[in-house]
Formats: C-alpha cells, structure tokens, sequence
C-alpha cells in the first residue's frame, strides 16, 4: 500500500511500517495542503488595497438599506458587514456576482459590482472597527 507514496515523494525511506508511513504522509499532506493555502491566499490578493471613502460611498449606495449605512444589518436576515475580514468580503463578493454563491438579491447587486468597487467596499467594511461589552449576568 505504501510504495507508489514512497515512488510520488509523499513518504521517506525511513517510514518502516503502515503507523510511520500514515504519519509521514499525514505531515507531508498537511505542509502541501498549506502551502496550497497561503499560495492561493497571494493570488487572491488583498482586497485592503481599497479606497475606503470610495467604499462607503458605494455602500451608501448599494448596500446600506439591507446591511445598514455602518455595516450593521437592518434586516433580519441581512449579515453584519462591519468589522468583517476584507479578502473574505471580497471573495464572496466575486462569488455572489460568479454565480459560485448563490442569492436572489446579491447575485443582482454583485453583477453590477467591478473588481475595483468590490476592493472599496471590502476595504470600507474591513476598516470600522467593532467592539463586544459583554453585559454582567
């Protein structure tokens, strides 16, 4: 079971038996699956590169009436955009307006989106700041 993995470079010649191959190959897989991650994380840049004036602009605009004009939603079953992580917003952003996620009224607002208007209001939510008082019990 363990030889085409020696032959693909997944396992080393110092893996004797089935537990020491399984956990050479569980490392080997876990640094690939990394670096597949932080690889993909660079090509998906950096949506902080934003204009955040533009992007408030834009979602006075286009989102305030469902996700509220400070990113707090005013509808139930709106998200909370303020505070949210930029790369994160954006690439739902791009998901929305590709088809890739799905929602009667986003996939609409998100075609008419550009990357640069998705960089905005990605860097306008990532930038108001947010904070938690947890109440006394």
């Amino acid at each position: 079971m363990v030889g085409p993995f020696f032959r693909l470079g997944f396992l080393t010649d110092h893996a004797k038996n089935d537990m020491d191959a399984s956990l050479v190959f569980s490392c080997k897989t876990l640094r690939a699956y990394l670096a597949f991650a932080f690889f993909s994380a660079g090509l998906l840049g950096s949506a902080n590169a934003g204009d955040i004036a533009l992007g408030q602009k834009k979602a006075t605009a286009a989102c305030a009436v469902c996700h509220g004009p400070l990113g707090l939603a005013s509808m139930p079953s709106a998200p909370n955009l303020a505070g949210q992580v930029p790369d994160y917003l954006a690439l739902q952003l791009k998901n929305y307006r590709s088809g890739r996620r799905a929602h009667e009224v986003m996939a609409v607002i998100a075609r008419q989106l550009t990357d640069e208007d998705i960089s905005d209001l990605a860097a306008w939510y990532g930038s108001i700041k947010i904070s938690i008082d947890p109440r006394p019990q």
